[in-house]
């Protein structure tokens, strides 16, 4: 890529983020929020589980809603019944996260395990029969994939009153802390765009 192309999409780049320099402290805000609600959901680990497993049944049942909805203003669409279907699902399935949010729970707790052993288990193989640019890691990933799935499955039914929670919680800390690094990066950003 030559410097005289470049060198216009970094000015272009600089200048929409220069104007996020006045909104530092919001970004700052946010992050101390996400943090605060971290806090909270790893000292309240059972609730914000079942939280967790409500909020993916109230997104599951608006999303069925919305595709519905939705595909009714294309009927001549030769994927017209496929979509309704999906749609109907979607709520279906919403309605059942909402109506028994502990067998919810439970599923996407075992949902989860599986994932991470099955999931261990693919990348350790490839890393070992690959051997790419840092298989190293890959394998240690594997690795923490498969005995972290383990954990869970062999701790189940118990372990879904915390794993999510427990996820759910770290996330937002660590959401938390990239919002507030965003805003302080930001707010060091010079006044006026560079040329």
């Amino acid at each position: 890529m030559s410097t005289t192309f470049a060198r216009p999409l970094i000015a272009d780049l600089r200048q929409p983020l220069t104007a996020l320099r006045s909104n530092w402290l919001w970004f700052v805000l946010l992050g101390v929020g996400l943090i605060v609600l971290g806090i909270i959901s790893l000292g309240v680990i059972p609730i914000a589980s079942l939280a967790t497993s409500m909020a993916i049944g109230v997104l599951l049942l608006t999303s069925g809603v919305a595709e519905i909805a939705g595909v009714f203003w294309c009927r001549g669409w030769t994927g017209f019944l496929l979509y309704l279907l999906s749609g109907v699902l979607s709520i279906v399935v919403g309605g059942l996260f909402l109506g028994a949010p502990v067998d919810a729970l439970l599923a996407l707790t075992l949902l989860l395990a599986c994932m991470l052993v099955v999931g261990g288990v693919f990348k350790i193989v490839a890393s070992l029969y690959y051997r790419f640019g840092a298989w190293g890691w890959a394998l240690a990933g594997g690795v923490i994939d498969f005995v972290l799935g383990l954990m869970i499955w062999q701790d189940w039914p118990v372990s879904a009153f915390w794993v999510l929670g427990m996820y759910v919680g770290i996330s937002l800390l660590f959401r938390g802390f990239n919002w507030i690094g965003l805003g302080l990066t930001f707010r060091t950003l010079p006044g006026t765009a560079m040329a």
